[in-house]
């Protein structure tokens, strides 16, 4: 963002990101926070979370590029405690950095916390672009019934800090919530249904299906599967077989692809392919790419929250960001500002314009890194703040560059006059070769390059200090009538009005320029906020429309599936959807949500 940021070199091995204390309390990690603050670009963020003991560090591994890292321990014991965190490069994305997270494992009977597990399976959901759920054996009602966590998300994370809960909707979410991924391992039946071939998605879609009934029982098992439809509207599935025998299991982090079964290392590539083609940017609501940096404050905040005792608050966490990365845009913003005034400007500059020129090239890059680093500028207020900081150091820059001309000018004038010796025209007819020498000086002045703005201002000051010298001189000499004194004495006169005129005009233009650097200024910040403006409109409107394409989509599969009533329970959000986008769809009116 804003200067080219080079790619990030990668870490050796992960460190902790969010640590998991003996009871089971929540901080994140200094270490890894100061890694993140290091990343300035993009960060596209894929997570992993499952029961304990299912190979899930192994497929992290395989997407660092590496077989080890991520802890695989062999025994039934969970390894991982918390969340850990490994960046490395994109290997397909040169502008961006692709962040793991290896999470602890769920339901570790020797820990016995389900609420920790549950905080944990959140912020992994909260964090990513990619949400991997691991699981063994087959994708059967027990198997969704261990995402029970997803059921409780809406009890651990809040959108809106001005609703409560319930009116809450889960398209809300959609606007947060990352891809979902279903991994399953040791895979052993043939993808079939009812004895016809299926993909892997196909498979999952047809395991999400609602079962039908009124009981408590179809009710607590369509839960989870309601869940993972609305919250996660987009969906892939991959199946692994067993990769190796119990025996070289124990030692995979030693083996290579040539020791493993063939179809897993082909599963396995095709999983990490995909990971790296498809998985997205970390977005915020109306498309905000999150840096390392910007993710880093938002785990913090997180964390934060849950270690109070609340509940995070997707909206609040939006807001306290854009507070933070608005500071740091103006900050930024007027350093290279300033930065780059300093580098073009060699002072004293020959005129105004020159100065105004390099003005006006400064302050559009400044915003143009302000326009790409700002989100939810409340009333522009921090743009503002950049304005005014900007006006402040350029006047203060005229100012340096108008001292630095004066200073300069005085020195030139200082050097001609050196020449002369003012006492030897105390004599007849000395008046007349003063003049000559003075005029001498004052053409050879003007004649002089790179005088700057002060030229005028320097040379009236000059021959005003020059005034009482000029008037002794003429008085001795003796070769010139009280007539001649007096036309010479008021042709002195007429020429310091002359130059006072001079400097009143310069001053006036110099003036006028100002003025329109001031109204160029405002026109440009204007131009590039409304740019920005609609590339937020724009982006809010296709947010929309993915989402309500989304719900039209679940809404169908619902009554396919013989749930109209469900379909209809979905309305509400269809229609608010649709207002959204309308709304988005308006320039003036454009919906910002959050």
């Amino acid at each position: 963002m804003g200067e080219p940021q080079g790619q990030f070199v990668g870490m050796e091995k992960p460190v902790c990101l969010i640590s998991s204390t003996t009871t089971n309390d929540l901080q994140v990690e200094k270490e890894a926070l100061d890694i993140l603050n290091s990343i300035r670009q993009p960060v596209v963020v894929v997570s992993i979370v499952g029961m304990y003991r299912t190979g899930k560090s192994y497929l992290m591994n395989r997407l660092a590029g590496k077989h080890k890292g991520f802890s695989l321990g062999s025994t039934i014991q969970s390894e991982t405690k918390g969340i850990w965190m490994w960046c490395v490069p994109h290997p397909h994305r040169k502008d961006q950095t692709l962040v793991l997270l290896d999470t602890e494992g769920l339901g570790d009977v020797g820990k016995g916390d389900q609420t920790h597990d549950t905080w944990i399976f959140s912020l992994a959901v909260l964090l990513s672009s990619t949400f991997v759920y691991n699981s063994m054996g087959t994708i059967n009602n027990e198997a969704v019934m261990s995402m029970h966590y997803v059921t409780e998300l809406t009890e651990h994370i809040k959108v809106k800090s001005s609703k409560e809960k319930g009116e809450e909707m889960s398209s809300d979410y959609v606007r947060f919530f990352p891809t979902f991924v279903w991994a399953v391992r040791d895979f052993t039946l043939e993808l079939k249904i009812e004895g016809k071939a299926v993909t892997a998605d196909q498979y999952l879609e047809n395991s999400l299906k609602l079962v039908k009934g009124t009981s408590k029982h179809v009710a607590y098992s369509n839960g989870p599967r309601e869940c993972i439809r609305n919250y996660f509207p987009t969906r892939k599935c991959f199946v692994f077989d067993q990769p190796a025998s119990k025996e070289k299991l124990r030692i995979i982090e030693e083996l290579t692809d040539a020791d493993l079964e063939t179809a897993f290392v082909r599963q396995t590539l095709e999983f990490c392919s995909y990971i790296f083609k498809q998985s997205k940017e970390k977005t915020m609501t109306g498309g905000l790419m999150l840096t390392g940096q910007m993710l880093g404050n938002l785990a913090a905040m997180y964390v934060e929250a849950i270690q109070s005792g609340s509940v995070p608050c997707l909206e609040n966490a939006v807001a306290a960001l854009s507070k933070i990365e608005n500071s740091t845009a103006v900050e930024e913003s007027f350093a290279i500002y300033r930065r780059l005034l300093g580098e073009r400007v060699k002072l004293p500059t020959k005129t105004q314009e020159e100065l105004s020129s390099v003005h006006d090239g400064c302050l559009k890059e400044a915003l143009q890194l302000f326009m790409k680093r700002s989100f939810k500028d409340k009333d522009q207020a921090f743009q503002k703040h950049l304005m005014e900081r900007i006006k402040e150091e350029y006047d203060g820059k005229c100012s340096e560059n108008a001292v630095a001309s004066q200073l300069h000018c005085t020195d030139i004038l200082q050097q001609l006059w050196g020449k002369l010796d003012p006492e030897s025209f105390m004599r007849p007819g000395g008046y007349a070769d003063y003049r000559v020498q003075l005029d001498s000086i004052i053409q050879t002045y003007r004649a002089t390059p790179g005088k700057g703005v002060q030229a005028e201002q320097a040379l009236e000051i000059f021959m005003k200090d020059k005034n009482d010298l000029g008037s002794s001189i003429l008085k001795a000499d003796r070769n010139l009538t009280e007539q001649d004194k007096k036309l010479k004495e008021e042709g002195a006169r007429a020429e310091m009005e002359k130059f006072k005129a001079e400097v009143a005009r310069k001053e006036q233009e110099d003036t006028a320029k100002r003025l329109e650097d001031a109204e160029r200024a405002h026109a440009e910040n204007q131009r590039q906020l409304m740019e920005k403006m609609e590339r937020d409109r724009q982006a809010i409107l296709e947010e929309n429309q993915r989402i309500l394409d989304q719900r039209l989509e679940e809404q169908r599969a619902l009554i396919s599936e013989g749930f109209a009533a469900k379909a209809q329970v979905m309305e509400a959000q269809v229609q608010s959807l649709q207002q959204q986008v309308a709304a988005s769809r308006n320039r003036g009116g454009g919906c910002v949500l959050l």
